[in-house]
Formats: C-alpha cells, structure tokens, sequence
C-alpha cells in the first residue's frame, strides 16, 4: 500500500477506537429511566439479531467487493431449513457444511 493510504487507514482505526471507547464511557452516564424504557429494551434486544443477520448476509452472498452465488447459498438454505425444523445446532452447522461441500465439489 502507498503511505498515503496507509496512514488513512490508521486514521479510520484509531478514529473509531476512540468513539468507541467514548460511546461506552459515556454510556455509564445514561440516566436509569432512559435505560429501562420498554420501547429501549425492545430496541436493545433487536440490535444482535439485526447484526449477526447482517454478518451472515455479507459473508454468504459477497467475496470482497462483488456480489457472488456460490456453494455458500445451499449451505445457508439448509441451515434455514433445518431450523425451521427446530434441528439441533451440530445437526444445522454439519448438514450446512456438507451441503456447501457437496454443492463446491459437483460444481467444480
């Protein structure tokens, strides 16, 4: 990398690290009557559900910066699937990872 793109990175690292930091420093100052809000703790429950779901997502469908249809997406439908059936964890993780081996072999 060039030094110019370098140091905009580091900028960005540290940049978010200290918000970061600041959002969880100030966070302890938030008075109890905000925090225990229904419609808060509603919010607060949904937020890791919408970034794990994000996550998944992003990993499933992209490789970089291109949107790509691979093997991935019969792992993700059988997990889907399979908890929909209400299968036990290790059965979705080894039936999403053999249907995406399975699915990267016959393509290949």
């Amino acid at each position: 990398m060039e030094g110019a793109q370098v140091s905009t990175i580091w900028i960005a690292v540290i940049g978010t690290s200290l918000i970061a930091f600041g959002l969880k420093y100030f966070g302890h100052s938030v008075p109890e009557k905000y925090l225990s809000n229904p419609r808060a703790l509603r919010i607060n429950t949904l937020i890791p559900i919408a970034l794990l779901s994000a996550l998944v997502a992003v990993q499933t469908f992209s490789d970089r910066s291109k949107l790509v249809l691979d093997q991935r997406i019969a792992g993700m439908a059988v997990a889907v699937i399979a908890l929909s059936f209400k299968a036990p964890f290790p059965v979705v993780v080894i039936g999403s990872a053999a249907s995406s081996a399975l699915t990267f072999h016959y393509l290949k």
